[in-house]
């Protein structure tokens, strides 16, 4: 996979990569050229493994919107067979940056929901840099419930910095298509995992993020607010980017613990961007293993397992300020 245009933090890491390059083109074959040769690695793969172990939040940020990431439709090829599109949301038109249709799973029988970014310029600004309007939700929420009616399991890819927040959108209904999708996916009666496989944006993520299994890849972010937003609330300049998001609390390292996420999916060495293949064989063991699990619950138990899961998320304290008139 192709990496130009490195992040800042990979600078020992390029030097490495391009010493290592130099000396396999010396088309020295001696002993001391192979040895240097099992050297370089050796210190390339301790070097990069050293470097992504210990990310702060803002550089697992960078990483999780790096141009080669894989995206939904990277993921569409590699992960699922015989995928066939399915657009429009029967009331507005199509939007590009959510994609849906059936798909093929091992021998799941699957309908998949994910986030477009583009793959270039183009891509990018047909799809709005994968912030999807409100005719994207609801075109999510209408393939949801067809797919349910046939007893589909859901499959979210979650990869967004948050809805499109233009005016049009505002005037479409953009809060209400992503409240209607949340209670709607709440109640479906099939399996549903959501997996956020790059950005996980505010309310954007969480209008297909309602599901019985939420994972994160290792090197993506999910929070309530993009990092640029929250420096412009809270210091009302973007440049504080960096110190809200070790404020947020966004990444791997934290959400588990915290009950937001149930898995995390480790990545290749260096980040998903540097194997597409074996990024995308690591998500489908992860779906086809929690795929088999949750098939096995009845839909009532799948609703209700759905339900409590997010009830049960955060610490809060309930009081009775009417306590002195219980006896009464």
């Amino acid at each position: 996979m192709n990496t130009n245009g490195g992040l800042p933090f990979e600078g020992p890491i390029e030097e490495l990569r391009k010493q290592l390059m130099e000396a396999e083109q010396n088309n020295d074959h001696s002993a001391e050229a192979e040895e240097h040769i099992r050297q370089l690695t050796k210190e390339l793969t301790r070097v990069t493994k050293d470097i992504y172990e210990n990310l702060s939040a803002w550089e697992t940020v960078r990483v999780a919107r790096h141009k080669h990431r894989p995206q939904t439709s990277n993921y569409l090829d590699l992960v699922f067979d015989e995928f066939v599109e399915l657009h429009g949301d029967r009331l507005f038109g199509d939007d590009r940056a959510i994609r849906t249709g059936f798909a093929k799973l091992d021998q799941f029988k699957v309908l998949v929901v994910g986030h477009q970014k583009g793959q270039n310029l183009a891509e990018r600004n047909e799809c709005f840099f994968g912030c999807a309007h409100p005719e994207g939700y609801r075109k999510a929420l209408a393939k949801m419930k067809l797919g349910a009616k046939y007893g589909m399991p859901i499959i979210c890819l979650i990869d967004t910095p948050g809805a499109y927040p233009g005016i049009g959108a505002e005037e479409r209904g953009q809060a209400q298509a992503i409240a209607e999708n949340m209670y709607e996916m709440s109640r479906l009666t099939v399996p549903i995992i959501c997996v956020i496989i790059g950005e996980g944006g505010s309310g954007g993520a969480l209008g297909v993020g309602i599901g019985n299994r939420v994972a994160m890849l290792e090197h993506s972010y999910y929070s309530v607010i993009s990092p640029e937003g929250c420096a412009g609330i809270l210091w009302k300049s973007p440049a504080f980017a960096e110190q809200a998001a070790k404020s947020l609390r966004f990444t791997s390292k934290d959400l588990p613990q915290f009950g937001v996420v149930d898995d995390v999916i480790k990545e290749p060495l260096g980040g998903a961007h540097r194997d597409h293949y074996r990024m995308a064989a690591r998500l489908k063991l992860y779906l086809v293993k929690t795929l088999r699990e949750l098939v096995a619950e009845s839909p009532e138990q799948l609703v209700q397992n759905r339900y409590d899961k997010f009830r049960q998320m955060g610490e809060f304290l309930e009081i009775n300020l009417h306590g002195e008139n219980d006896g009464d």
